[in-house]
């Protein structure tokens, strides 16, 4: 087993890594009142971005004002002083990220600054602007979910906009130590998991927008720890155009394809039924049709779940393959090419 960045352990430190970030979110200075407030932006990329998609998932259904992600350059021309800005980047050098909170707060937005440092932290420093920090020794951003998912739950809470964020959090925690528990074992269900999908491509289905978050975590996280190819879509959107696209190449899509279910307890009745339809649909046109259960209290309990099940399952298949999940070359080589292409631009006297 080739894992030089420990990423497996990062995994499985998920819940210690969500009470840390807890703590450390609590109680900043420079808050805006609750009724200041009238929409919250998310900005942030790649395993920072998808901060802001547990917070829509797991919160945005409670709020009284809407929740709203970025992956993006830009903002929109409605964000204002009205607007509370969570600007999340792991490195604090996100590029996208550092160009989006600069326009947001040059419109007067609320920015929380959510990093370990870089440029996010000092342009943080000089607009006097809350910063929750992120600890070193986590190896990768899409190892930081804890820590970059769970601040601005609690300081959604702490403005009034999110009451019982912390009862939520400690639920998610308390079920992702047990789930931590059982994926530490030998032969467990990732572990199985892997070893069934093979060498094949996983089809990840969501149900609903907790599932749809947890589809596409389970998609990036095979892409970046195992360097697999791997698709998502979630119910019951993929019944209105996906699955018309099955069938004709049954012959090729079963050997090239699995199917993997993402189910719990908050999907909507017809959802339920979509997923029995749809699996019978598929089940003769993929290599196999699998399912995983989310467990715990709660839609972040239960959302946590599946993306940490997924999560420890893209690090066995990397294993089985001889691949080592920590390092990410052609995102590397992607940065080093627009940097270099950068320093041409300037370079160019016109």
């Amino acid at each position: 087993m080739i894992d030089s960045q420990g990423m497996l352990e990062a995994a499985l430190r998920l819940p210690e890594q969500m009470c840390a970030a807890r703590d450390r979110a609590r109680g900043l200075d420079g808050l805006p009142d609750r009724e200041d407030i009238q929409q919250v932006v998310v900005l942030g990329m790649g395993g920072s971005g998808i901060a802001g998609d547990v917070l829509m998932s797991a919160a945005g259904p409670y709020m009284p004002v809407p929740v709203l992600t970025f992956r993006s350059y830009h903002v929109p021309a409605f964000v204002d002083e009205s607007t509370l800005v969570f600007a999340i980047s792991f490195s604090g050098d996100t590029e996208e990220t550092i160009e989006a909170v600069t326009a947001a707060a040059l419109q007067g937005g609320r920015v929380v600054a959510v990093t370990r440092g870089g440029e996010l932290a000092h342009l943080a420093e000089s607009w006097g602007v809350p910063i929750v920090g992120v600890p070193d020794g986590i190896p990768q951003p899409r190892a930081a979910l804890g820590a970059l998912a769970i601040p601005p739950l609690v300081v959604l809470e702490d403005i009034g906009l999110f009451p019982g964020a912390t009862y939520w959090i400690d639920a998610a925690v308390e079920q992702l130590t047990a789930r931590r528990d059982q994926l530490a074992r030998p032969d467990n269900l990732a572990e199985q998991l892997a070893c069934r999908i093979g060498r094949t491509m996983p089809l990840i289905h969501g149900g609903g927008g907790l599932g749809a978050v947890a589809a596409q975590r389970w998609k990036t996280d095979v892409n970046e720890n195992a360097k697999c190819p791997a698709f998502w879509n979630a119910q019951s959107e993929l019944c209105h155009n996906e699955v018309s696209g099955w069938g004709q190449h049954g012959d090729i899509t079963r050997q090239m394809f699995t199917l993997v279910n993402l189910r719990h307890d908050f999907e909507h009745p017809q959802v339920m039924h979509r997923f029995k339809v749809t699996a019978d649909l598929l089940d003769e046109v993929v290599s196999s049709v699998e399912e995983v259960q989310a467990e715990g209290e709660g839609e972040l309990a239960q959302l946590l779940d599946l993306i940490l099940v997924g999560n420890v399952t893209s690090l066995h298949m990397a294993f089985q393959e001889g691949v080592d999940p920590g390092p990410i070359p052609a995102q590397e080589h992607i940065k080093d090419a627009l940097a270099t292409a950068a320093g041409e631009d300037e370079g160019v006297v016109s």
